[in-house]
């Protein structure tokens, strides 16, 4: 049963009016716009959880895979005072990693770290600025004929068969003037393994030849799209070529250039189950320096999230075309004339200004 409310009465004994209960409809409506708004950040609101949800995946996916990527113990000099001073200023910021590829893993071990015995025959320099707006990325040319400390005279190269990794730090660290601050080892294999994780990837190959690595292949002049097989044999090529590894060079700076427009594509950054792929990809072909961690990759992922493939310049450090040592090896000679404008780069965070003019020219 329902009870009517009692009317309530005055101080005299007369009753007063009721107060009578409104309706919903009429209620005060929000204006159209308002309403527009709240359903503007409602789904604001739910795509920035999803935006979110994906990056954590993705940095979770990037830290579970980092730990088990081999790491390596000693990676740098020893004598902390053979090596060149710390960059002041702005330009302490900025990051130089050393990427040495490596056709073998440890003849007795089996590991990517490991590999003293066994000579690099990639080399290359990714300098990342302190504004982290581009990267410059300078290939040595494997043949470069230089002292190794400790050792004479002989190919860059040889600097990791003779001292691994942390001899082959020195070394570059010594040509170039600067510190290297992260160092990485790769397994050729890992070309192969992250290409085929992205799908392929589309180059425009400069020059045609046939593959000495791919039997019966020929790579056409002109755009074409690689599969991990393919990319690898590309990026090994140095046989077909008249000017030998110099053409080898380009070719390697124009597979990570692939790479890495594969790598940040948005189709890619966007899908976990994507990302994920090319972090797997790559966790068994390459060690790094036990001074990397997955934070600092996943800190300089979110500084480096607008540079794209047009914002890297490659380059090759000087060179004075080829030679032959002493004792009858092929060598290539380094310009020593032009390489303080390069060391003043590296050390000034301006290597910007420098790295157009030179090219990866025998």
């Amino acid at each position: 049963m329902v009870c009517a409310p009692l009317p309530v009465r005055s101080a005299g004994g007369n009753p007063m009016p009721t107060v009578q209960s409104i309706s919903p409809r009429h209620q005060a409506t929000p204006p159209p716009g308002s309403r527009a708004w709240r359903i503007v950040f409602l789904c604001f609101g739910a795509f920035a959880v999803v935006v979110l949800g994906i990056a954590a995946l993705t940095v979770w996916n990037l830290s579970r895979s980092f730990e088990s990527v081999e790491k390596i113990p000693d990676a740098f000099p020893a004598d902390d005072a053979a090596r060149p001073p710390v960059s002041t200023g702005v330009a302490a910021s900025a990051l130089n990693f050393l990427l040495l590829g490596s056709d073998t893993r440890g003849a007795s071990s089996g590991s990517i770290a490991n590999i003293s015995g066994q000579r690099s025959d990639t080399i290359v320099i990714v300098h990342i600025p302190a504004d982290r707006q581009q990267l410059s990325v300078m290939s040595i040319p494997r043949d470069s004929w230089l002292e190794i400390p400790g050792y004479g005279e002989a190919k860059i190269n040889a600097a990791l068969s003779y001292g691994g990794v942390p001899l082959a730090v020195q070394t570059v660290e010594g040509l170039i003037g600067a510190r290297i601050d992260h160092v990485a080892v790769v397994d050729f294999s890992g070309f192969k393994a992250l290409t085929d994780a992205l799908g392929g990837v589309d180059i425009d190959n400069p020059v045609a030849f046939d593959s000495y690595h791919l039997k019966g292949h020929t790579f056409a002049q002109g755009a074409q799209h690689l599969d991990g097989t393919e990319a690898l044999a590309f990026a090994r090529e140095r046989y077909a070529f008249a000017d030998g590894d110099f053409q080898r060079v380009r070719n390697q700076q124009l597979l990570i250039s692939a790479l890495f427009t594969g790598l940040t594509d948005r189709s890619t950054l966007t899908d976990p189950v994507a990302m994920n792929g090319a972090i797997r990809a790559l966790q068994t072909h390459i060690a790094v320096d036990n001074e990397l961690s997955s934070v600092d990759l996943a800190t300089l992922g979110v500084e480096l999230a607008n540079v794209r493939a047009g914002d890297i310049t490659f380059f090759t450090i000087p060179t004075a075309g080829t030679g032959t040592s002493a004792d009858g090896q092929s060598i290539v000679n380094l310009d020593w004339a032009a390489l303080p404008g390069v060391q003043d780069a590296f050390w000034l965070d301006n290597l910007g200004g420098v790295a157009p003019h030179l090219q990866a020219a025998g």
